[in-house]
């Protein structure tokens, strides 16, 4: 898409030497940033490198302890929501800012509703409203509560209110890191119809694939500083180099593919997994030293299986064995103490205690265990979870540090963690890379090698299919609540993989 806009010789914002400290944290070190009229401009780094904390400057959450931004090639100072308003700058979190009790409408107008004779024009309102959704191609009743939409049409309400307030530019902060296929193709026509507006994008991601598609430019940011500044069609190996500071020679370290097919005896085996109307008949194994990936669309019934063979929810009918010793239904204690572990899809609502810190949440697992007379050994728990730590390479100031502060990668190693610090032999990781830098993503692909190398098993739920192929030794794959196909890792393609999650409901036995 480079050179795709209509007018991008403008500079219509520039950052210089823009300089943030924390108590004893350097998050910005002299960054630069170059915005032109009508581009769309990637912002790309691993978590921590300073890309929140450059957004927080430009949208007024935080001020600056040294460098200038400049607007139209003038001086400005950000120093709250409304300064940014006021220049034509909106940005759109990852946690939307919409109120789920009011209306579309009414969050459309939110600080500034048309007013007659004193009171809210409800009908202007809702005029208004159709006019703002209908520029951004999304067919929702302004009348609507916003509680009842979902992810991807609340994110059209987020740029709709930002064309509301005649945004010049917008910042998108990772807006595809829950949408579907085709809702980030949906989303991409907006963003290339407001480009070609003349509205200017900076556009937050960690999917490298999306960057040629999407963007024009590339500024990199690493430690806190702006290293790198280039054209969006630049391989992605370099990309990945300028982020992390050293060369990933393989993005997925999977051992090689001549591997034998079927490693050592089964640890988890299903059987005949039913739940009414949710999944039906599913049946696979996993063995020692084996890692199996499970692929399928949203909604083909991939977690609500996951979490039925962790004993998180009931099913109907079916058996589910781990080292030949069948758990009872929807029994996670049970689970647990077979050795069976999962590391939820939503790590931050099922996954950790964000108010807890780090050597708390690893021993999330093993707590009762380590429970004596109604004593907790915290001492014991303790050095287990510093044991953990260094053996995942968990960046933080210390084991008290609340988890919430952890960045992406590394609240994912702590979810992991607490199982090691288990000794569970049966992982089960639902998308275990969702919002995690590329960095990271190495180094848990990486663990998940070693975890097999050492004849634990692994079932990978994902929706990233190169993931899927690089890391797995064998492939299942779901649609419409079946298993409707198994392939070779080594021999598939994606697009032997999307042919069977695509099948028709008719082909599917």
């Amino acid at each position: 898409m480079s050179g795709k806009g209509s007018c991008v010789s403008h500079e219509i914002l520039r950052a210089e030497g823009l300089r943030k400290t924390f108590p004893g944290v350097v998050a910005l070190d002299g960054v630069d940033l170059s915005l032109r009229t009508g581009e769309v401009h990637v912002l790309l780094g691993e978590n921590g490198a300073g890309k929140s904390t450059l957004i927080k400057i430009l949208s007024g959450a935080y001020h600056p302890d040294g460098g200038r931004v400049l607007m139209d090639g003038r001086p400005v100072h950000i120093r709250s929501a409304g300064d940014a308003q006021r220049l034509g700058i909106a940005t759109i979190y990852q946690e939307f800012n919409l109120v789920p009790q009011l209306t579309v409408a009414e969050n459309l107008a939110l600080g500034r509703p048309p007013r007659k004779f004193g009171f809210v024009d409800v009908k202007r309102m809702e005029q208004r409203a159709r006019k703002l959704l209908e520029r951004v191609g999304v067919d929702v009743d302004p009348r609507t509560p916003t509680a009842r939409l979902g992810i991807a049409r609340m994110q059209m309400v987020e740029i709709a209110k930002a064309l509301a307030l005649d945004a010049r530019v917008l910042i998108m902060d990772e807006p595809t890191a829950v949408l579907t296929t085709s809702e980030v193709a949906r989303l991409f026509a907006i963003v290339r119809q407001l480009r070609d507006e003349g509205v200017s994008v900076v556009f937050i991601t960690h999917h490298l694939e999306e960057i040629a598609d999407i963007g024009d430019r590339v500024t990199v940011l690493r430690d806190g500083r702006s290293v790198a500044e280039v054209p969006a069609n630049t391989r992605r190996d370099e990309l990945v180099g300028l982020m992390v500071g050293r060369p990933i020679d393989q993005q997925y370290p999977r051992p090689a593919p001549d591997r034998p097919a079927e490693r050592g005896e089964p640890l988890l085996e299903v059987r005949g997994l039913t739940r009414r109307g949710v999944y039906d008949d599913v049946s696979f194994e996993v063995r020692a030293g084996e890692v199996v990936g499970m692929a399928g669309l949203v909604g083909a019934g991939r977690t609500e299986v996951a979490r039925a063979v962790f004993g998180a929810d009931r099913y109907d009918s079916g058996q589910v064995f781990v080292r030949g010793r069948r758990l009872p239904p929807g029994d996670v204690h049970a689970a647990m103490e077979a050795g069976l572990g999962l590391v939820p899809e939503d790590r931050k609502a099922q996954g950790l205690v964000l108010g807890a810190d780090v050597a708390e949440n690893l021993g999330l697992v093993t707590m009762r265990d380590a429970t004596r007379a109604g004593f907790v050994d915290r001492s014991g728990l303790r050095s287990t979870a510093a044991r953990v730590a260094e053996q995942l390479g968990i960046r933080m100031t210390g084991l008290s540090q609340e988890v919430r502060t952890l960045s992406g990668g590394n609240q994912q190693k702590v979810v992991i963690g607490k199982w090691l610090a288990a000794n569970a032999s049966v992982l089960i990781l639902d998308e275990p890379t969702r919002g995690v830098d590329v960095g990271a993503k190495v180094e848990i692909y990486q663990l998940v090698n070693a975890l097999t190398a050492a004849g634990d098993a692994v079932l990978m739920i994902s929706s990233d299919l190169p993931e899927v192929l690089g890391m797995s030794d064998r492939i299942l794959v779901m649609a419409r609540g079946r298993l409707v196909g198994e392939l070779r890792a080594a021999e598939a393609t994606q697009d032997d993989v999307m042919a069977l999650a695509t099948m028709e409901a008719s082909h599917v036995r």
